[in-house]
C-alpha cells in the first residue's frame, strides 16, 4: 500500500472540487485585483517603494520559515541595487544574501521566461555559493543522488527522529521534473493562480534538491502568482504569511502528501492562506499608503524641493526631532533658509510646532 502521494499508480495526475473551490477563488482573485489596482494608482515613486518593501519581507520570511535569519538592511541594500531604486548609501551584502535575492529577483521580474532545469540549477548554486548547507556539504546546482540514504524530511533529536516525509527514489528525478517542467511552461485551463499552488505542492513533493527545495517552491509560486497578474511588481508576500502560520503549513503538506491524489484540501488552505497574505499586505504597507493618502491630501500645497525630500524623511519615521539646524545640515543650505522653508510648512498647515520651544525648537507633521 502506498504510503506517500508520490507512489500512487496514477500520480501526479491531481484532481479537486472546481466547484467546490470557485467561491473561494472568486474572492482571492477580487481582493488580489483590488490590491494591485490600488498600486497602480500610486505615483512611481510609492509603487517603487512599495515593491522594495514587499520583495524584502518576501526573502527574509522565506528563509526564516526554513530557520535562517539574514540581516534585512542586506537584503534590502541588495534589492534596491538590483532594482536601480535610489535609497541611499548601499552596505554591502554577504554572499547568502545576494543568491537568496537573485533568484527571487529572477523568478519575479522574469517570470514570463521559460522554467527549465538549467534555470532551477543556477537558483540552487545561488542559494548555496560555499557548496555547504551549514556545515554538511552538499550536491549543487544538480539533482540529488541516493549516496547518503533516501531523501527524507525528519524532526526530532538524533535517535528519536520522526519521519514526516520521504521523497522520490534519485533514480526518478530526471523523468519527474522533466514531467513537473513541461506542465509548467504550458498554457492550460488552469487558472494561474491554482497552478502556483499546484506547482508549490509538486515540487516541494518531487524534493529534486539536497537542501533549498522550500525557498525554490515558495519562488516558483511567486513565478505563478506574477504570471497570474502579468506584472513583475510585488505587493504582497505570500512566504511572509507562510511564516505566521508555519506550522499549519507543514502539517497541511505532510498530510496532502501522505494523502490521496485529489488535493482539495491543500487547493484550500493555499487560497485561505494568500487571502490572509493580503491582509499582511496592508499591515506591511501601511507607511506606504500612508504617504500616499498625505501626498493626496497635500496636493494643491506649493511645497519646494528640500520641503518635499523632508517630508518624506518624516513620513518614513525620522530619527529624533526635527529642528532648523539638522534641516540646513540635511538640506545643506543656510540656517535662514531652513527656517523660512519650516515657517512656510508652519503657515500652510503641514508642520508644527512642538510644544517645546527656545533654543530646542522643533517640529512635526500635522494631521497624519
Amino acid at each position: 500500500m502506498a504510503k506517500y502521494i508520490h507512489e500512487l499508480p496514477n500520480w501526479p495526475r491531481f484532481q479537486w472540487d472546481s466547484d467546490g473551490l470557485a467561491k473561494q477563488l472568486a474572492a482571492v482573485r477580487l481582493r488580489q485585483g483590488r490590491l494591485i489596482g490600488r498600486m497602480q494608482a500610486l505615483g512611481f515613486r510609492l509603487q517603487q517603494e512599495a515593491v522594495l518593501t514587499t520583495l524584502t519581507e518576501d526573502v527574509l520570511k522565506s528563509s526564516e520559515i526554513e530557520g535562517e535569519i539574514l540581516d534585512k538592511i542586506q537584503v534590502r541594500s541588495s534589492i534596491a541595487r538590483r532594482l536601480g531604486i535610489d535609497i541611499g548609501a548601499l552596505p554591502p551584502a554577504d554572499r547568502n544574501v545576494e543568491g537568496v535575492v537573485e533568484m527571487m529577483l529572477d523568478a519575479t521580474q522574469n517570470f514570463d521566461s521559460k522554467l527549465t532545469d538549467e534555470r532551477l540549477f543556477g537558483w540552487h548554486a545561488s542559494l548555496f555559493p560555499t557548496g555547504r548547507s551549514g556545515m554538511s556539504k552538499i550536491i549543487v546546482g544538480a539533482w540529488r543522488d541516493d549516496k547518503s540514504g533516501p531523501m527524507r524530511v525528519v524532526s526530532g533529536a538524533l535517535g528519536r527522529e520522526k519521519v514526516h516525509y520521504q521523497a522520490p527514489a534519485a533514480g526518478r528525478l530526471d523523468a519527474e521534473m522533466k514531467s513537473f517542467l513541461e506542465w509548467f511552461n504550458t498554457e492550460d485551463n488552469s487558472d494561474p493562480v491554482i497552478k502556483a499552488a499546484l506547482a508549490h505542492l509538486w515540487f516541494v513533493t518531487i524534493h529534486p534538491f539536497d537542501d533549498g527545495n522550500g525557498r525554490i517552491a515558495r519562488a516558483i509560486a511567486d513565478m505563478s502568482l506574477a504570471r497570474s497578474e502579468d506584472s513583475s511588481q510585488r505587493f504582497y508576500s505570500m512566504s511572509a504569511q507562510i511564516r505566521v502560520e508555519r506550522k499549519a503549513y507543514y502539517d497541511m503538506l505532510e498530510a496532502t502528501q501522505k494523502g490521496e491524489l485529489d488535493i482539495t484540501p491543500w487547493l484550500e488552505w493555499f487560497l485561505g492562506c494568500l487571502d490572509r497574505a493580503f491582509d499582511g499586505a496592508e499591515k506591511t504597507l501601511a507607511a506606504v499608503f500612508r504617504k500616499a493618502d498625505f501626498w493626496k491630501k497635500h496636493a494643491a500645497a506649493k511645497i519646494n524641493h528640500r520641503q518635499r525630500d523632508i517630508l518624506n524623511r518624516l513620513l518614513d519615521g525620522f530619527e529624533g526631532k526635527l529642528t532648523s539646524s539638522k534641516w540646513a545640515l540635511i538640506e545643506n543650505c543656510s540656517p535662514d533658509t531652513a527656517l523660512r522653508d519650516i515657517q512656510d510648512l508652519v503657515d500652510q498647515g503641514i508642520l508644527a510646532k512642538d510644544e517645546r520651544g527656545g533654543r530646542s525648537t522643533s517640529y512635526s507633521l500635522t494631521n497624519i
